[in-house]
């Protein structure tokens, strides 16, 4: 999609932080902007920056767990907004801890948000892309820990994984249409993505408190002071409109980051070359891998 001007973004997550970030630069770009959000508040207060910047925008309160309540979100921008060009499930929450002692409606939660709520958003969306048939775009916003899996971060990465997947899937799905796809796998950027547990609903245990997250104290305080110096949404959302334009799939924000995924491909290279080395009869892996390089 080269041209931005005249069309219609719908962002998820949009009240702050990246998405609102996305919605600000996708409106200084000539676009109308809907934002969905789980804080009304914020949600409402968003709207009313971007408009008072001259960008056209409306927002709803909205839990994208809850399949209905996406889809009333969708069905606002389509009867305010006629057409969505460009949908950013951009959404998401974690709980931290080994992997044994998340909770399980922590783990539900995080599933519900990252997963489903992405799942719903396409499902919602994707086909009324493909019946307008215009110029279209879908980022899903996953993680650095959707490409390298980091300890304590189970259900985070669980997720964002299965957004990388399902972002190369429906890149394939949708090669040769207008509608491109992207999907984002920021590092540290400063937003509010540590306390994300303040928007807990009460069907998966209610608002947690930071300050209340004792077994995860040391972590939450490396978090915070790597979240403090990290990147400003605006780049972000540059990169994504960057994205947008050269029809890339992949969207990095950290270069450092680039020796996280070689150690994880080697671990994955070390696989197969084991493989060719203890099972006979199969093609030496170390030989195809050696010509790769």
């Amino acid at each position: 999609m080269k041209d931005f001007s005249g069309k219609v973004a719908f962002i998820t997550g949009g009240a702050s932080g990246i998405g609102f970030a996305m919605a600000r630069t996708f409106g200084q770009r000539g676009m109308k902007v809907a934002i969905a959000d789980v804080e009304a508040e914020t949600c409402a207060s968003g709207v009313d920056t971007l408009r008072r910047e001259g960008i056209v925008a409306i927002g709803s309160a909205c839990d994208v767990s809850d399949r209905e309540s996406l889809a009333d979100a969708a069905a606002r921008t389509f009867r305010e907004f006629g057409t969505v060009h460009v949908l950013c499930n951009n959404a998401g929450v974690s709980r931290a801890g080994p992997i044994e002692t998340i909770a399980s409606p922590d783990w539900d939660w995080v599933i519900g948000v990252n997963l489903k709520g992405l799942v719903n958003g396409l499902q919602l969306f994707l086909p009324h892309m493909k019946a307008h048939g215009e110029d279209g775009h879908i980022v899903n916003t996953a993680s650095m820990n959707g490409v390298a899996g980091a300890a304590l971060a189970g259900p985070y990465s669980a997720t964002k994984f299965a957004a990388v997947g399902i972002s190369e899937v429906l890149a394939a799905e949708l090669e040769g249409t207008p509608i491109g796809v992207s999907v984002l796998c920021p590092s540290w950027v400063r937003t509010r993505m540590l306390d994300n547990g303040r928007n807990r609903p009460a069907k998966f245990g209610g608002p947690i408190a930071l300050d209340r997250d004792g077994a995860n104290a040391e972590r939450n305080r490396r978090y915070a002071q790597a979240l403090e110096t990290g990147l400003d949404p605006a780049c972000v959302a540059k990169l994504v409109c960057d994205a947008i334009t050269a029809r890339r799939l992949y969207v990095f924000t950290h270069s450092d980051r680039r020796t996280d995924v070689e150690h994880r491909f080697e671990m994955m290279m070390d696989g197969f070359d084991a493989l060719a080395d203890e099972v006979p009869g199969l093609p030496r892996q170390q030989a195809a891998r050696s010509e790769r390089q």
